[in-house]
């Protein structure tokens, strides 16, 4: 019984193992496979894509209505 347990123990440690380090190759080359440039660069502007014009100012009920809305 002990025989089997140890035999299994060791296989599942491998299989992780093995399956953790195919799933980090996998996102790796997900990551920087060709044409994928672009998309991140898009992904990575979205904070600057208004930036030509400034938000708009709430108002001070708008203001307080958010704050006490984050209060509850």
């Amino acid at each position: 019984m002990e025989d089997s347990y140890t035999i299994m123990r060791v296989f599942a440690g491998t299989g992780g193992l093995l399956f953790m380090f195919l799933a980090f190759i996998g996102v790796v080359l997900f990551i920087f496979r060709p044409g994928s440039r672009k998309v991140h660069q898009d992904s990575a502007n979205i904070p600057f894509r208004h930036d030509d014009k400034p938000a708009r100012r709430q108002s001070g009920t708008d203001r307080d209505a958010h704050l006490t809305e984050a209060r509850q």
